[in-house]
């Protein structure tokens, strides 16, 4: 196989050194090497490169056209060895991350911490909120960001990392008191503790078992702005909660709160990690999104399964009872 770099390094050093000398020099190789190196070259093209006289050279019209690919060819190698290098040296400066609150405090930061005590060169500084931050103007590394990317065209890279299931729960004490939901419509007979920011309080959104969207508003007697609140009163029998499956997972296997109607959950909510878009990442960036995107879905998927199990078996009976069956 013709070896299609064999020539080119010598024939850029002589572009730009103007003569096969000092290209020699520049080099340390002998004038006949680089002028042996570079009639092979035009020998393989099949095309004379150089106008030679015994005072001059100049390129050729081919000359300069492959002298101008040349050049790219280089510059995407000599990059392609400062990404490698870079790869190999040990993290090192400011890494700045934005997190929303809580998704970032219990699942974000534990993993971070991880990542600067193996690199002591790491610098790590989050930013904790709820709000769109701007990466550019607030000088942000990376963001673990919910909902869509509508950014990505302006400069920035998202990667999904999952989607965070909400799920209804409850304490056994509610439960036993006030019954077991059976479909979306029991629900209006319970209350609820609700999140609310602001003055406003988010409805929930959920599928019946026809797979119904439906915009619930809850009757409440406690509404609060903080999730894990809301799951300690949801533990002390406050009421049904909607909360992410990732945030209950424990006290839902310790049997604190049992799922309420977990096959008609709503839609998920995306979750993303994005940062700018650049030519050359630094090495504290790449490892931090390697660590992230390795550790995020799994908890974004934790307490999931029997979500999709039950919605999978309520599509099922209604494909059967469709069919007749």
């Amino acid at each position: 196989m013709t070896d299609r770099l064999a020539g080119v390094s010598p024939f850029v050093h002589a572009v730009q050194a103007g003569s096969f000398a000092l290209a020699a020099e520049r080099m340390h190789l002998t004038r006949s090497a680089v002028g042996k190196s570079i009639a092979r070259l035009e020998e393989r093209l099949g095309t004379r490169l150089f106008h030679r006289t015994t005072r001059s050279q100049s390129l050729t019209a081919d000359g300069q056209a492959f002298y101008a690919h040349c050049v790219r060819a280089l510059a995407e190698l000599e990059a392609g060895e400062t990404t490698l290098a870079a790869s190999r040296r040990e993290p090192q400066g400011r890494l700045h991350v934005s997190v929303p609150v809580l998704f970032g405090r219990r699942c974000v930061a534990p993993r971070l911490l991880e990542l600067a005590a193996r690199y002591p060169r790491l610098e790590l500084q989050m930013s904790f909120t709820d709000r769109v931050v701007e990466l550019v103007d607030e000088g942000i590394d990376l963001v673990v960001r919910s909902g869509g990317m509508r950014e990505t065209s302006a400069g920035l890279v998202a990667r999904k990392l999952g989607e965070q299931t909400m799920v209804l729960c409850a304490a056994p004490d509610y439960l036993a008191r006030h019954g077991t939901p059976q479909c979306v419509a029991d629900l209006a007979e319970h209350h609820a503790v609700v999140y609310a920011s602001g003055k406003r309080d988010a409805p929930w959104h959920l599928f019946d078992h026809a797979g119904k969207a439906h915009e619930i508003a809850m009757k409440h007697r406690f509404r609060f702005d903080d999730l894990e609140t809301i799951v300690e009163a949801s533990k002390a029998g406050a009421g049904i909660a909607r909360l992410p499956c990732w945030l209950v997972a424990e006290p839902v296997r310790t049997g604190a709160l049992i799922k309420v109607l977990p096959e008609t959950p709503g839609p998920g909510i995306e979750m993303h990690l994005a940062w700018r878009r650049t030519r050359h990442m630094p090495t504290r960036m790449r490892v931090a999104i390697d660590a992230l995107v390795a550790h995020l879905p799994a908890i974004l998927a934790l307490g999931t399964e029997n979500e999709r199990s039950a919605a999978s078996t309520t599509k099922a009976s209604r494909k059967l009872h469709a069919d007749g069956v």
